[in-house]
């Protein structure tokens, strides 16, 4: 058989397709409670591709696109249409465990069932030509729209984490899902293009399917890694995210408390903060701002609209701020001490993200900041 290039190019993503799909749906996960969510994203994101690697099958064995142009328009646009749902249900998932509804479901099939009957109408309904072609550019445009609605869900739902996180947790929890964001904006890339790549002449539609294989492999690669740090992120959410009301009930006590020029309870918590920073209890590994209401006792939104209103930062910012002015104190005081010791010493979550952030603040190493201070207090004595 003479293969061309989109058939090959079909040889090639297929298998892998198939292989990774499989794979979200029958991989193996800790057997804990804690990873039924991550295990749910998993699936969801296995059907998205296996009915891809279906679209695909089709493709290949039947040379549908060649036999029938306007079947297999029809086919990848109903396809892609619900991929969309289905990608971005599993990565919101991950970040909003209440995401997916019966009511929402429901709504979403609906909209999938009505845009593949209209987009069947335009198809073989409407006269070819001008008419036709006005159809299609509507769909078209309907698909992307629908993708970019669910793009900002998922970003808004992912922002939202992030928010919290660092106005809840001493450590960079947020850095453990930044692959969503990365993914995210690939997906609109890939995803807008492959619906318009549907619409090029033949001779050039293997390119959207071999820009699929380095996209596939990033997702699979991605959800791979998220296993060794999903645990701490979901115990993180189940402490602080406990549903969308309590969140928003809690921005909204915050909002009234901020209406108030320095409420009274301000100098009170001033004034066990203060004693708490002298006490140094800013480098417990995995602070919470829950934790530090307990030990300060007070209430942990007073606590969060005091610190916001007084260092106008994140809870996580306010703590790393701190934590590199001990470092720089104890790198002073202990020349002989390794950076990971002194990492360590200062709560922070692992050395490569000490020097990460000492460099983004500092502009240098730890290493490199401490040589210069030390050649400085050198020629201070001389």
């Amino acid at each position: 058989m003479d293969y061309t290039i989109y058939e090959y190019s079909l040889l090639i993503a297929l298998p892998l397709m198939l292989f990774i799909g499989i794979y979200f749906l029958s991989g193996k996960t800790p057997e804990k409670s804690i990873f039924e969510n991550y295990l749910r994203s998993r699936r969801i994101m296995g059907i998205a591709l296996l009915l891809l690697a279906a679209n695909y099958s089709v493709h290949f064995f039947f040379g549908i696109r060649f036999k029938n142009a306007n079947a297999a328009i029809l086919m990848n646009l109903s396809t892609y249409f619900l991929c969309y749902w289905l990608f971005s249900s599993a990565l919101t998932t991950l970040l909003d465990r209440f995401y997916i509804t019966p009511r929402r479901l429901r709504t979403h099939l609906g909209l999938w069932v009505l845009f593949s009957v209209l987009s069947g109408a335009v198809l073989f309904l409407l006269p070819e030509g001008t008419v036709q072609k006005a159809g299609l550019a509507v769909m078209a445009i309907w698909l992307v729209g629908y993708g970019l609605f669910l793009v900002r869900r998922l970003l808004l739902a992912y922002y939202k984490a992030v928010r919290i996180f660092n106005d809840t947790h001493s450590d960079d929890i947020g850095s453990y899902i930044k692959w969503m964001s990365v993914f995210t904006y690939w997906a609109v890339i890939f995803g807008v293009g492959c619906g318009l790549l549907t619409f090029l002449p033949d001779g050039y539609i293997y390119i959207w399917i071999l820009s699929s294989i380095p996209f596939y492999i990033y997702l699979f690669h991605c959800y791979l890694n998220y296993l060794l740090f999903y645990e701490q992120v979901e115990r993180a959410m189940e402490s602080e995210i406990t549903s969308e009301e309590v969140i928003l009930c809690e921005t909204a006590e915050q909002e009234e408390i901020g209406k108030h020029d320095k409420p009274s309870y301000h100098t009170v918590i001033a004034e066990k903060i203060k004693s708490w920073i002298g006490s140094d209890g800013y480098v417990r590994p995995g602070l919470t701002i829950k934790e530090l209401s307990e030990i300060l006792h007070t209430n942990r939104t007073y606590l969060s609209e005091y610190i916001k209103t007084t260092y106008n930062m994140s809870f996580r910012d306010w703590i790393t701020g701190l934590r590199m002015e001990y470092a720089k104190r104890e790198m002073m005081r202990h020349p002989e001490w390794t950076i990971d010791e002194i990492s360590k010493a200062s709560g922070f979550l692992s050395s490569s993200h000490f020097m990460a952030t000492f460099k983004e603040k500092e502009g240098h190493s730890p290493a490199k900041w401490r040589k210069s201070k030390a050649g400085n207090a050198t020629v201070g004595q001389d």
